[in-house]
């Protein structure tokens, strides 16, 4: 069973979401503060988070840097900031997405079954799922990451994008394609957030982010992987 983390200081709206998860057979842990969901996310890992920013303690922002320093679960974010320089910051500080209050229980429901669905394996003909270039290695069924020895953390969508454009490798992939494929068919004209999470796997990956030789884009037509 999935185990979903609500991070929510209102109380009416924590009981909706509790309602409506546990209804759809998600396992709920609640928590009003950042402090609580550290310590509930440390002693009962969640399998995805939902994230308000504006909490009573620490901001949302820091309570999310501070889990995806060892937690790989979907990050959902759910708050009434709604300026596009908050969501690239939340999505840069490892937001997974963004859903801006008030907002449809149906639509935050698809988008929590978007980010948390399992991806087909990419090993396929007798492939290993092992990419090696001369800086880094990605190891797609153990969903591991390594550039100069070290290990490298990736969150889920981060993964998701790279698994793609890898099943894809030396193709052209679109930016509808990788919206559609990777966040769901609702977001196919939201190319910001392809940029946003482009920039951060070339700054994990790429040895020059700046000029890229894995990670290239296509300008205005999408992105390819090359080896």
């Amino acid at each position: 069973m999935t185990r979903v983390l609500v991070v929510e200081d209102e109380p009416q709206l924590v009981r909706a979401l509790e309602i409506n998860l546990r209804a759809r057979k998600y396992e709920v842990d609640s928590a009003p503060d950042g402090e609580t969901a550290l310590k509930l996310a440390s002693a009962n890992p969640p399998d995805a988070v939902l994230l308000d920013l504006g909490l009573p303690d620490i901001d949302g922002i820091e309570v999310m840097r501070r889990l995806r320093s060892w937690c790989r679960a979907p990050i959902l974010v759910v708050s009434a900031r709604n300026t596009s320089d908050e969501k690239v910051e939340a999505l840069d500080s490892g937001a997974d997405d963004y859903i801006t209050k008030p907002f449809s229980m149906d639509e935050l429901l698809a988008r929590l079954r978007v980010a948390t669905r399992r991806i087909e394996p990419v090993a396929e003909s007798g492939e290993t799922g092992i990419v090696t270039t001369k800086g880094f290695t990605i190891d797609l069924p153990a969903k591991k990451a390594k550039r100069a020895g070290k290990d490298i953390r990736l969150t889920p969508t981060e993964w998701h994008l790279v698994e793609v454009l890898i099943r894809n490798r030396g193709r052209l992939v679109t930016q509808r394609q990788l919206l559609e494929e990777v966040w769901g068919p609702g977001y196919r004209t939201q190319s910001n957030y392809l940029r946003v999470y482009m920039a951060q796997l070339r700054r994990k990956l790429e040895a020059d982010p700046s000029h890229p030789k894995h990670l290239i884009t296509a300008p205005g037509m999408g992105y390819r992987f090359e080896n």
